[in-house]
């Protein structure tokens, strides 16, 4: 990873101006690892039935397959983004994790649109995307299935990106701005 750094900044002090990584790659890519092996690993049983259920949930809502994505994330649909900065990538529409004390949720749309369903949504902690759950017993998957659908309308949420189809030429849905 290379650094630009700020005018000002003495990298021999612990605090200062702020870093910026330039364009560092993305690690987490889709890979050939099937779902179904991946999910064979999740060594509690009650949470391999989450993670099924989950696959369900996000297959219909996507219409897409799920494929596993770095070594613990499973992912639906894909899309490509490009930042102002230059910075571009593909990603998943939605997804989620198995790890260790809760099932992570992935919301691309980011969690602050949806504070009114979050209200509803039982007992959860959220992230900027992230939606941890410990068991899907806990939630109201209706609620859930709400925001997952949302969501993927609008994977970027309000960040300044041009979503991009895989052939690149035309906008796959509106420019979104903040």
């Amino acid at each position: 990873m290379t650094y630009q750094f700020f005018q000002g900044y003495d990298p021999r002090r612990s605090c200062g101006p702020r870093k910026v990584a330039e364009m560092a790659e993305i690690k987490t890519r889709p890979t050939s690892r099937s779902v179904a092996a991946f999910l064979k690993t999740v060594a509690d049983e009650k949470r391999r039935r989450d993670c099924q259920a989950l696959v369900a949930l996000m297959k219909e809502a996507t219409g897409s397959k799920p494929r596993v994505w770095g070594t613990a994330i499973i992912g639906f649909g894909d899309y490509h983004y490009k930042y102002a900065s230059g910075r571009e990538g593909d990603w998943f529409l939605t997804g989620f994790s198995p790890r260790k004390n809760d099932l992570t949720i992935y919301i691309m749309s980011g969690l602050e649109p949806y504070a009114k369903e979050l209200s509803r949504l039982g007992r959860h902690k959220t992230g900027k995307s992230c939606l941890y759950i410990k068991r899907l017993a806990d939630i109201d998957m209706d609620v859930l299935r709400a925001i997952v659908e949302d969501s993927i309308r609008h994977p970027m949420g309000q960040a300044k990106s041009l979503l991009l189809p895989r052939d690149g030429k035309s906008a796959a849905v509106p420019l979104l701005f903040s």
